[in-house]
């Protein structure tokens, strides 16, 4: 594998798994992504992490440590410019062409690098905090890594969908309160958003790869809420 989950980072994020360490350098809060064509506050075209098992979501961080040498020359890149990277995930059948361009689930989530430990060797440890999803519309192969361009896919709620999620995560608590023998997952803080509580499930519950992207693949918050309730169902149906 390219990269390796190392820390879990804000939020609910440290009940959802074992914390590590990260002697990490913030990105400052000058650093903000630009607005450009990609729309959302997102460049046309972001330098892309395709991994056959990671997934990132907008309310979401993810740790990772960076040791392959194009996506070394791509964290380096990253931190001299606007420090935005997209996650992607391999299509079913990658293994064969790792090493060229192999393709990727066209639904990714930009991240931007929040955190960051370059090593001795020339390897990182980087923290993505989530942007906004996009779609991966064409490629650029002017760089070793990869080069995507990318429309952004905002998730905006409406008045009507933020008091359905906000009922949506009650029932998410309830089923975690259920399953919390199984899981040992406590209950999100009171003061995290529900978009957060709802990505970070997302993220850090344990389900198989293909099941995590299609719930990226979800229209919003509210339905990914939905997805999870349905999962988390079946889990306490099944012993």
């Amino acid at each position: 594998m390219t990269a390796k989950t190392l820390i879990c980072v804000t939020g609910i994020a440290g009940l959802l798994c074992t914390p590590g360490i990260l002697r990490a350098q913030s990105a400052g809060a000058d650093s903000r992504p630009g607005t450009g064509p990609g729309g959302g506050g997102l460049p046309a075209t972001i330098p892309i992490f395709p991994l056959p098992d990671a997934t990132l979501f907008p309310n979401a961080s993810h740790a990772f440590h960076i040791f392959e040498p194009r996506y070394r020359a791509m964290v380096a890149d990253a931190l001299k410019g606007d420090r935005i990277i997209g996650m992607v995930m391999l299509q079913p059948g990658y293994e064969a062409n790792y090493e060229g361009r192999p393709p990727v689930f066209p639904i990714g989530c930009a991240g931007l690098i929040t955190d960051y430990e370059e090593l001795p060797d020339g390897r990182f440890n980087i923290v993505l905090g989530g942007l906004v999803k996009f779609r991966v519309t064409g490629e650029d192969d002017s760089r070793p890594y990869r080069l995507a361009r990318v429309v952004a896919m905002p998730e905006v709620l409406d008045a009507k969908e933020t008091v359905a999620l906000g009922k949506e995560r009650q029932r998410l608590e309830s089923l975690l309160r259920a399953l919390f023998d199984r899981l040992g997952i406590e209950q999100p803080p009171a003061g995290v958003p529900d978009e957060q509580v709802v990505d970070e499930l997302s993220q850090y519950l344990p389900i198989d790869p293909l099941g995590r992207q299609s719930l990226l693949e979800q229209g919003g918050a509210l339905s990914r809420a939905a997805a999870l309730i349905d999962l988390l169902e079946r889990m306490i149906k099944t012993p």
